[in-house]
C-alpha cells in the first residue's frame, strides 16, 4: 500500500498464538502482515454493518407485526388460499 496522507500507521499488540497464527496465514496467502490486518479488520467492520442492518430489520418487523397481521386479517377474505 503506498504510503499516503490518507495512510496512518498504527501499533498493535498480539499474543504469542495469534501472532503465530497470523505469521502463518502471511506465509500461505504470499502477503504481509499489513494487508492481512487490513483484511481482516474490513471484513469484521463489514460484518458488524451487516449485523446492525439486520438487527434494524428485525425490530421493525417485530415494531409493525401487529399492523401487518390487522391488514392481513382485512384482507384475508380476498385470497382464496387462505379459506
Amino acid at each position: 500500500m503506498p504510503t499516503t496522507p490518507h495512510v496512518k500507521r498504527v501499533v498493535v499488540d498480539f499474543p504469542a498464538p495469534l501472532l503465530s497464527r497470523a505469521e502463518r496465514a502471511v506465509a500461505e496467502l504470499g502477503t504481509n502482515r499489513s494487508e492481512l490486518i487490513r483484511r481482516a479488520v474490513e471484513q469484521f467492520l463489514e460484518s458488524l454493518h451487516k449485523a446492525r442492518i439486520e438487527q434494524s430489520l428485525a425490530e421493525g418487523y417485530t415494531a409493525n407485526a401487529a399492523q401487518a397481521r390487522q391488514a392481513s386479517e382485512e384482507f384475508a377474505h380476498l385470497d382464496p388460499e387462505a379459506t
